[in-house]
């Protein structure tokens, strides 16, 4: 995947030189607009780069959970620099309505099949990743640039065809609202990870609900659940048992893991056995009068056996 970013950061970079050079000769704002969206696309692809680095960096003293929210935190930017980029297109194509400038179509039109096929080879190569939300917010920067560059093919069309030269700022428009829409779901994602909130497709309601039903089980309580990475879930909770063997304490731990695991898709479970309910303070056990099995049941990804 360093190998297509690295590809991909190089051919878009040539490609908005080109774009911005063509675009100020042929006075088009939406060629114009598509370099600006493009140079977000380099920045896009830079920050990607960088936070694959570090995502394959080791865990150390200082970073228990190792970079796995680099990531994270370069869709977060890279979403946020969308955003600031829509607005500035919306700006130019509103002053461009008001005051129309004439365009030379035909060359909006064969620069814009050049970022057709440059921007669709790239999406199509980063797709194969777009699992993991680091790769996604890349993969929609460089898949609404070839939509929106398609759009400019369509409007240098009907500008030759028709003379009316209001098209070319209204398609901006059109290319700032997409580009607005695809960014406001990657930084709603990315800010529920970094808050640490419940990770999107998962009930907690429900998880509750798989430990309970794990024999042995009395009580779940202090369950939380969040993401440390885009594609890494991790859950904690305090669960009631009473008084049971050592050997059944053990059954009890691996059925709890597995019961997460195989239904929830969450390997990094740490859950603490408790003998008795503990009184809990903002969401969490407090330490008062509890009678703790001296038994953690954590797991790191699949190390137990689940039948």
């Amino acid at each position: 995947m360093q190998r297509v970013l690295k590809i991909s950061l190089v051919v878009t970079t040539l490609y908005v030189v080109a774009t911005l050079v063509y675009g100020i000769r042929a006075h088009s704002l939406a060629l114009m607009s598509e370099a600006g969206h493009n140079a977000s696309d380099v920045l896009a692809l830079l920050l990607s780069f960088v936070a694959v680095r570090f995502e394959a960096r080791p865990a150390t003293a200082r970073k228990t959970f190792g970079y796995r929210r680099a990531g994270v935190l370069a869709a977060f930017l890279n979403a946020l620099s969308l955003m600031v980029v829509s607005v500035w297109i919306a700006w130019l194509a509103v002053e461009r309505l008001i005051s129309p400038v004439s365009v030379q179509p035909k060359v909006m039109m064969v620069v814009a099949v050049v970022g057709v096929l440059m921007n669709g080879a790239i999406a199509a190569l980063l797709s194969r990743s777009s699992h993991d939300l680091n790769i996604r917010g890349a993969f929609l920067h460089m898949l609404g640039d070839t939509l929106s560059t398609a759009a400019v093919i369509l409007g240098g069309a009907a500008i030759l065809y028709t003379g009316r030269t209001w098209i070319d700022p209204a398609l901006s428009l059109i290319i700032a609202a997409l580009i607005l829409w695809s960014s406001f779901g990657i930084v709603r994602e990315t800010l529920n990870i970094l808050l640490e909130g419940t990770p999107r497709g998962i009930d907690v309601g429900k998880i509750r609900t798989a430990m309970m039903d794990v024999g042995g089980v009395v009580e779940v309580h202090d369950l939380h659940v969040w993401s440390i990475g885009s594609n890494w879930h991790a859950l904690a909770s305090h669960v009631t048992v009473g008084v049971q063997t050592m050997d059944r304490l053990e059954e009890i731990q691996s059925a709890l893991h597995c019961a997460v695991r195989d239904r929830f898709h969450i390997a990094h479970t740490t859950i603490q056995l408790d003998r008795d309910r503990c009184e809990t303070v903002n969401d969490c056990c407090s330490p008062g009068e509890l009678s703790v099995v001296q038994m953690h049941a954590h797991h790191g990804h699949d190390h137990s056996h689940c039948h």
